[in-house]
């Protein structure tokens, strides 16, 4: 433990020091940083990092579950609170701004293991099953709509799914390169609503 470490029932110390990973990933890159470099801006030593986590990769995949969840778990309000899916999917695509840091952050993920999974099988297998569970989250929603017939009945649900991963994809690494900004990203979500209620 580093100087001025507070000491932390074990749930909590993993807790924080995945959410340090996930700002310091974020920041970074999952090839780049390091587990000292976490370690150091959780505020406790590399070997304690490790009796956590066993290695890098297993504390990326925590990282990435946990900002997963908490973006379904913003999402999953959104969608208790609004009756009509539609109107739900306008406001999961805005979010606020608590649901768009984790929007941000899960994309950024994703862009770094997409760079590292063609090396990686263990990474790449983790994130075929990570983006099904997601694409599945949204396929589920777009068939309610369906049900609730405010989306078009023909619209395949499954390759819709895949179109919202594929934007929230594109949004990262558009922003990252200066290729597209906010009114952009809006306008591409908006032309996504018209194509599935036409």
């Amino acid at each position: 433990m580093t100087a001025g470490a507070t000491r932390l029932p074990a749930a909590e110390r993993r807790l924080e020091l995945i959410e340090t990973a996930v700002r310091v990933f974020s920041e970074g890159s999952y090839r780049g940083t390091t587990t000292a470099e976490i370690a150091r801006a959780a505020g406790v030593s590399e070997p304690t990092l490790y009796r956590h986590f066993a290695s890098k990769r297993e504390l990326y995949f925590a990282a990435l579950d946990h900002v997963w969840a908490e973006a379904r778990g913003a999402w999953e309000k959104v969608l208790a609170d609004e009756p009509d899916v539609l109107v739900a999917l306008d406001k999961v695509g805005r979010g606020h701004f608590a649901v768009r840091d984790c929007k941000h952050q899960l994309s950024e993920l994703w862009v770094q293991a997409l760079s590292e999974a063609t090396e990686d099988p263990v990474l790449r297998k983790y994130l075929r099953r990570h983006l099904r569970e997601v694409h599945d989250f949204f396929a589920d929603l777009l068939r309610r709509g369906q049900d609730e017939g405010v989306l078009h009945p023909d619209r395949d649900v499954d390759a819709e799914a895949w179109n919202f991963l594929a934007g929230s994809i594109l949004g990262m690494v558009g922003r990252r390169v200066g290729l597209l900004d906010d009114d952009e990203v809006g306008r591409i979500r908006s032309s996504r609503l018209a194509w599935l209620t036409a």
